[in-house]
């Protein structure tokens, strides 16, 4: 299953870019998003870094891929090795046109780096995430998506036995192998403990020295492991908002597990029934509409939070450089309730429209620029509005 929209956006850019570098977590299927782009190319190679046989004729990689001028040439795993791109940058100033490199890998540390410094202006950055509900709606319920995330092994599995061993085997993968591939040299139960923690305090703000305490190390050290996490992509931050500065605001970040099936995985919530009476229940929801949001928000848009020590907050802020184009509170209920909290907030961030996210179908004004809404019809509004 290929998103049709992440099929027509990497076309637009191997259109315009001399180097497409297509990353994201792996099993997320940049492969085969890369294969079916090449089904349609007239002249293209494909090489996998993790093949000894493709690795080989990178031996001389000046020579090998000047004769590969009039192709595209895709190269999986590129942070293998990260030599490659000074080579990249002078076989592209040398012949500069759009659709030369396609380079697929997993977020780290050396292929942002390398990247950035050896093809600036050359290259534009595709992040492949899990899929979204914008993307698969008509294809899956929404709350198998829910309960089982985003990750194509996962939501296309026979069964939610099935899916949860895949994302088991995810979890043990990313943390025995994927980790240590990437540079990072930590003990894999450090950081299986550590998220585990994120997942238990999944939509909180990020308190480096009660995790710290609670672990046993350094505040710098779990905010190490909080950087590798969001560097390869299995966590997000969201930053507050803090445009009013007569406001005494929350500085910290939020924290969440990006796909919602490993945030279950890692909490060992065994079925969509016992999430329901999970004390989780709730923050699970709230993740899975930020991922939603995200995935259909227009490049130069953002999401922050706005909360202050007075009792003012809103769940999401989607902002365009200064301006606050609208507003989100997320409601794990049949029947929301809206509190003084919102309404102050509502105020303080200039009146936005304001989408009150309920798990209900219908939606329906709550008083001016306030709608209760399915999300559906959300992410539908969400579109138009921005």
């Amino acid at each position: 299953m290929i998103s049709r929209e992440i099929f027509s956006r990497l076309q637009k850019l191997l259109a315009q870019f001399p180097v497409v570098v297509l990353i994201g977590p792996r099993q997320v299927g940049k492969t085969t998003l890369a294969k079916a782009y090449l089904e349609g190319q007239a002249s293209a190679v494909y090489l996998d870094l993790e093949l000894p046989s493709d690795l080989a004729k990178l031996q001389d990689p000046e020579l090998y891929l000047s004769s590969l001028e009039e192709s595209l040439v895709v190269i999986d795993e590129v942070q293998r090795r990260p030599e490659l791109f000074p080579v990249l940058r002078s076989l592209v100033d040398q012949a500069r046109k759009p659709g030369r490199f396609l380079l697929l890998g997993s977020a780290s540390p050396a292929l942002l780096r390398q990247s950035s410094e050896s093809l600036a202006g050359r290259l534009h950055y595709l992040e492949l995430s899990p899929f979204s509900w914008w993307e698969i709606r008509e294809v899956a319920d929404l709350e198998t998506h829910w309960w089982r995330g985003g990750y194509p092994e996962a939501l296309l599995a026979s069964g939610d036995g099935q899916a949860r061993l895949w994302q088991d085997g995810f979890i043990a993968t990313y943390l025995e192998r994927d980790l240590p591939q990437l540079g990072f040299r930590i003990p894999s139960p450090d950081v299986r403990r550590f998220l585990s923690m994120l997942a238990h305090n999944q939509g909180q703000l990020w308190n480096a020295s009660q995790l710290a305490s609670s672990m046993g190390v350094s505040a710098p050290t779990v905010r190490r492991y909080l950087s590798m996490c969001e560097e390869t992509f299995l966590i997000r931050l969201v930053e507050p908002w803090h445009l009013n500065l007569k406001k005494r605001q929350v500085k910290s970040p939020k924290v969440y597990v990006r796909d919602v099936g490993i945030f279950h995985a890692l909490l060992g919530i065994p079925s969509f029934e016992m999430l329901q009476g999970h004390p989780k229940f709730g923050v699970s929801w709230e993740g899975y509409v930020l991922e939603q949001v995200l995935s259909v928000l227009p490049a130069g848009c953002e999401v922050h939070f706005y909360r202050t020590y007075v009792g003012a907050e809103m769940d999401f802020v989607i902002t365009r450089g200064l301006e606050v184009l609208a507003a989100i509170e997320v409601k794990n209920t049949l029947s929301p309730r809206l509190g003084r909290g919102l309404y102050e907030a509502h105020q303080d961030l200039g009146e936005p429209p304001t989408w009150i996210a309920y798990r209900g179908q219908e939606s329906y004004p709550q008083r001016d620029n306030i709608i209760v809404t399915s999300l559906t019809d959300f992410l539908d509004a969400l579109v138009k509005i921005t």
